[in-house]
């Protein structure tokens, strides 16, 4: 099984969305932000899961979509996964953050 780990800049890119949410519902921001965190759960046991990311074409950065969100992650190898960043899918990734950073967070 292999361990998921959410980078801090994930984290933040959280709690981010539930504060957001938060302004016209407190509950709907909860539900949202656990759904999100609890999505990468699926990762443990099928690392590959999600498809690359079409902007980065990098075989070991993938994605899961859930609603209007990008769960971005890093395949790092056989024991280690690390979520990067939760990203609304209306927005470009490669105009927003440097991947090379996150990775070596």
């Amino acid at each position: 099984m292999v361990e998921v780990v959410w980078t801090e800049s994930a984290i933040i890119d959280l709690g981010e969305i539930g504060e957001y949410i938060s302004q016209d519902s407190v509950r709907y921001a909860e539900i949202t932000v656990q759904s999100l965190f609890e999505s990468t759960d699926i990762l443990e046991s099928n690392p590959l899961a999600g498809p690359v990311v079409p902007e980065l074409q990098n075989d070991l950065i993938r994605q899961l979509i859930r609603g209007s969100f990008r769960l971005i992650y890093h395949v790092v190898d056989e024991e280690l996964i690390e979520v990067l960043t939760v990203h609304r899918t209306s927005r470009l990734i490669s105009n927003t953050y440097d991947f090379d950073n996150l990775i070596n967070e």
